[in-house]
């Protein structure tokens, strides 16, 4: 066996079953798995071969990003505040310039930022594949990396000459879409337990595909185990109002005519649903991805997130695309989600027995915890999967741990495991991914930073600047 022991723990948060925090702890890896958890006083007696002190540090399992665009880390602080069919429709051009190597070297940079700030495994919807471009550049990014990775063979198939918002050329034919799904479904998607990577379908939104390709998306995915379907819905109210007057019903009713309702199903934002589609969701199993950066840089609203944690609904975070959040850290979302359900209006929160309604502003709406939790179990309960986001015997071993050496943290003995997201937004010292120490001393093992900016440079000069 090859064990390693993350000995003398100042503070670790499981987010295991029983939900247990401990002080001076430790945590044993056999391989890409634990092997026990608990009280550096009670580890068992078993040679490690490998002991990392992690005296002041507070540990938690690796956070999982549930909705990505990291191409778009190659168009950050553009449109600054145009709402979001604007947005669109300035960067749309911009991305029809995409190749291999621009997709592959943004994702590098993303999955860099990622992995700093506590991510250990992300999901990433790539609806441009212009050029040629194939969604395999971006998992060659990914096994470079050593993130686990969850891949979206995004698309768009509807352009601004058949109704659709996007411009023809960043459109491709329905077919084609499906037989590359089919082809990177084939080639790379593994369903197994501590899977490195798995293939997702994700056609981009209602306003850029069809609905029959929506209906055949959901038909492939469900013929493999394992593989599950993931896109925009009820993100802004000039989708509510496209939905209305192109399919006749609102966004919600759209995905349900598609067959795109289901505990195999997870949608991006999920601003403007009302009472009867959160209670579709939480009856059927309908996961939400909460973006709040992404969500107030475009101006769209705030997501009724109390509401669908208190009726049910699945919620994790995403950072969303890195040219409307503009950066890449889970951290700051969890942050930024607890502090927008303390000041959503009443209506935001659930009247019903054991919600908290009433009016105005709720300081206690959502808690760090409740806000962490949303970024280990509920990212990992969108994509389906049961062996990673907390810490437990048999549990993937996706950990990191931060370094209370820091400013921030002064005056935080009380709750450390609160000051990640009440005092911060904080960069990991150490992060292990399927068992692999990825980062240490908050530096990439396996990668230099200045070599992917200067990467991620060339990019830039040679297609945008």
């Amino acid at each position: 066996m090859s064990i390693q022991l993350l000995d003398h723990i100042d503070y670790l948060a499981t987010f295991d079953d029983q939900r247990r925090e401990i002080r001076d702890a430790a945590i044993l890896i056999d391989g890409n798995k634990i092997l026990w958890v608990g009280a550096s006083a009670d580890k068992p007696d078993v040679v490690a071969c490998q002991t990392h002190n992690l005296r002041g540090h507070v540990v938690m399992p690796g956070m999982v990003n549930t909705h990505h665009h990291m191409y778009q880390n190659l168009t950050r602080v553009m449109a600054q505040d145009d709402e979001l069919f604007t947005w669109l429709n300035t960067l749309y051009p911009i991305w029809a310039k995409l190749d291999d190597d621009a997709i592959h070297v943004s994702s590098k940079v993303a999955m860099a930022e990622l992995m700093l700030s506590g991510c250990t495994t992300a999901a990433d919807h790539l609806y441009m594949l212009p050029n040629g471009s194939t969604l395999d550049s971006q998992i060659a990014a990914a096994e470079e990396m050593g993130i686990r990775f969850h891949a979206s063979r995004g698309a768009m198939s509807r352009g601004q000459s058949e109704g659709g918002l996007p411009p023809d050329n960043c459109v491709e034919k329905e077919e084609d879409i499906l037989r590359d799904a089919e082809r990177l479904i084939q080639r790379y998607h593994d369903p197994a337990a501590q899977s490195m990577l798995r293939i997702t379908l994700a056609p981009c939104s209602p306003f850029s595909v069809t609905p029959g390709l929506m209906k055949d998306a959901a038909q492939l995915a469900r013929s493999y185990p394992g593989v599950r379907l993931h896109s925009h819905l009820a993100e802004e109210l000039d989708e509510e109002e496209y939905c209305q007057q192109i399919y006749g019903m609102r966004s919600v009713a759209f995905a349900e005519s598609v067959d795109w309702i289901g505990d195999d199903v997870w949608f991006a934002h999920g601003i403007f649903l009302d009472d009867a589609e959160i209670a579709l969701f939480a009856q059927t199993g309908t996961g939400v991805t909460h973006c709040p950066s992404a969500n107030m840089r475009c101006g769209q609203g705030i997501a009724k997130v109390r509401q669908m944690l208190d009726a049910g609904v699945p919620v994790g975070l995403g950072v969303d695309g890195s040219a409307s959040n503009d950066s890449s850290n889970l951290f700051l979302e969890a942050r930024l989600a607890q502090l927008l359900q303390r000041v959503a209006p009443a209506r935001y929160r659930s009247e019903a027995p054991g919600g908290r309604g009433g009016f105005g502003g709720d300081p206690g709406a959502l808690s760090a915890r409740e806000a962490l939790e949303m970024a280990t179990r509920g990212g990992a309960r969108l994509l389906g999967r049961d062996d990673i986001g907390h810490l437990a015997t048999g549990m993937s071993a996706d950990i990191i741990a931060v370094s209370t050496e820091h400013l921030s943290f002064a005056g935080t003995q009380r709750d450390p495991l609160a000051a990640l997201i009440m005092c911060g937004p904080f960069t990991t010292s150490h992060s292990w991914i399927n068992g692999r120490l990825r980062v240490t001393d908050g530096r990439l093992i396996d990668h230099q930073t200045p070599i992917l900016l200067r990467e991620h440079e060339r990019v830039m000069q040679r297609i945008y600047l």
